[in-house]
């Protein structure tokens, strides 16, 4: 049983992935469970479950960093910059449609995977500063990605340790 994190993900994420699934009939009774399901512990679901908003089996980070208000809300390019992380990289979720009718999707995919990079950033210093992590393991946790990125012989994923060692000053 997974957590799932997302940036404005009760917003967009999550509907379109509810929408694609009854497209597909897509089964996914862990995710749907409330409570009312077969498995041991479905019970507890009753109390945290992937579709409440303030329950913790899915954390949108930018709602509870928000205070769930609207008038407090940052875009994750705003948050990542402001945190030394390397942000969009020129793509954007408004570019998508226009990459998709080109039929680039290897670019939809790299930036998607980028975007994913930036969301676990903002939530390694979110567990720091609700103190889940001390700074130790912050730096072992973010060393560990570094290390992975470097290791991947991708270039979008070279281009994204790249930016974000030159906002540290470590490039």
């Amino acid at each position: 049983t997974p957590t799932l994190v997302t940036w404005n993900g009760c917003a967009f994420d999550l509907p379109v992935l509810h929408y694609r699934g009854l497209v597909h009939g897509i089964s996914a009774p862990r995710y749907w469970d409330q409570g009312e399901g077969d498995y041991q512990d479905s019970r507890d679901f009753r109390f945290n479950n992937y579709l409440n908003r303030y329950h913790s089996r899915h954390l949108d980070l930018m709602d509870v960093v928000s205070g769930y208000q609207s008038s407090g809300r940052a875009s994750l390019e705003l948050v990542a910059q402001l945190l030394g992380f390397p942000g969009k990289l020129g793509m954007s979720g408004g570019l998508v449609w226009d990459y998709n009718q080109r039929g680039e999707i290897a670019s939809i995919c790299n930036y998607c995977e980028t975007d994913a990079l930036n969301t676990f950033l903002v939530y390694l210093r979110f567990q720091l500063i609700r103190g889940v992590y001390d700074r130790a393991r912050y730096a072992a946790e973010t060393e560990r990605l570094e290390a992975k990125l470097d290791e991947s012989g991708k270039p979008h994923l070279s281009t994204f340790l790249s930016a974000w060692r030159s906002s540290r000053g470590s490039g």
